[in-house]
């Protein structure tokens, strides 16, 4: 059992937290499969990862400090589209999911890279401020089509091979809103740059996983334990070929779910199990 260090349970969950610890919350609710992308950048003295701070008006973890990311679409799960790297069944055993449904979280990656930060994984895909996938980027956004819909109609090939797993979250049993989240890594392609494009985010900006942390444990900078955790990992790796060497000894299939504890002295602190 391990505690995430300087990490405390945010007031607005308490309530929630000690009903639910107090068997008084009812049960658990299901939690929705979702896909995390870590964007890094080289930088002076090391890499930088691309984070974005979730607006007030969200209604899971605003003003929270996290990666782009966002929940499976099913129609993705048995979409035929252009295909480059490891296959579905490689990202099964990776995962630890069926097939169909591994292919849907690497979808489910790459559609909210795109989404939020305006960078497409895929093959052939070059993305200046007026690239003419805006469009198809703003409808993506509005869930008015499929990935595998933008990418065929481009002839673009998602590039599963640009991502690499990094591990797995899943929300406390105490939140109304609950996800089952597969976390990646991937080095910004060389022929794009990210845009502050995301209506889920008030700030974006690009950070030393080190200064992050930093910034966390000043209080400058608000953040849930995942987040907390995989920078505090990557902050170990010197460069971003050390983190993608790394990827192959990460379990990305066993999930982490953080739960509240009450400590000797009656507060409530995250540890993980």
């Amino acid at each position: 059992m391990t505690e995430v260090d300087g990490w405390e349970l945010p007031e607005q969950f308490e309530a929630h937290a000690r009903r639910f610890l107090a068997g008084e919350a009812g049960e658990p609710v299901v939690p929705r499969v979702a896909a995390t992308v870590v964007l890094l950048r080289p930088a002076d003295a090391g890499f930088e990862a691309y984070v974005l701070r979730r607006a007030a008006s969200m209604a899971f973890a605003a003003g929270m400090y996290a990666f782009p990311g966002g929940g499976v679409d099913p129609a993705d799960a048995g979409a035929d589209l252009g295909w480059a790297g490891p296959s579905p069944e490689e990202w099964a055993r990776r995962l630890g999911r069926p097939p169909a449904e591994a292919q849907a979280v690497v979808c489910a990656a790459v559609r909210e890279v795109f989404e939020e930060a305006g960078v497409l994984l895929a093959e052939g895909a070059t993305l200046p401020e007026s690239d003419e996938l805006e469009g198809d980027r703003q409808r993506l956004v509005r869930r008015d089509v499929h990935l595998a819909e933008v990418l065929a109609r481009r002839g673009l090939v998602l590039r599963s091979d640009l991502l690499g797993a990094w591990a797995r979250w899943i929300t406390p049993e105490f939140e109304a809103r609950r996800f089952d989240t597969y976390f990646f890594v991937a080095a910004l392609p060389d022929n794009q740059l990210p845009r502050d494009v995301s209506g889920e985010a008030d700030l974006t900006m690009w950070v030393r996983p080190a200064d992050a942390i930093a910034g966390f444990e000043a209080g400058r900078i608000a953040m849930l334990p995942p987040t907390v955790v995989l920078l505090r990992e990557l902050a170990e790796y010197p460069d971003i070929a050390g983190v993608l060497a790394a990827v192959p000894d990460r379990d990305a299939a066993t999930a982490v779910i953080p739960r509240p504890e009450i400590a000797s002295d009656g507060t409530l602190r995250i540890r993980l199990r």
